[in-house]
């Protein structure tokens, strides 16, 4: 497996997280991802990168999922 650069492209980015291009220009059009302009180039920084998925895969995107009302819960209104 090839090491990531510490600061890679469109291209790079990518494939280092796995989806397309077309969805990485998406989402940070979107401001979904963390990236940086250089030049007219937009560029990501690993490190930054590999927090954000932690930080995403700790909170879950950062939606709380309301849990199920129980049937005791329904009752008392």
């Amino acid at each position: 497996m090839v090491e990531a650069p510490e600061v890679m492209n469109i291209r790079q980015a990518s494939e280092y997280l796995g989806v397309s291009p077309d969805t990485l220009y998406k989402y940070v059009y979107e401001e979904k991802i963390p990236a940086f302009k250089l030049g007219n180039r937009w560029k990501f920084k690993k490190t930054i990168l590999d927090s954000w998925m932690e930080r995403k895969s700790t909170v879950g995107e950062g939606k709380i999922k309301k849990r199920p009302r129980t049937a005791r819960a329904v009752a008392g209104r």
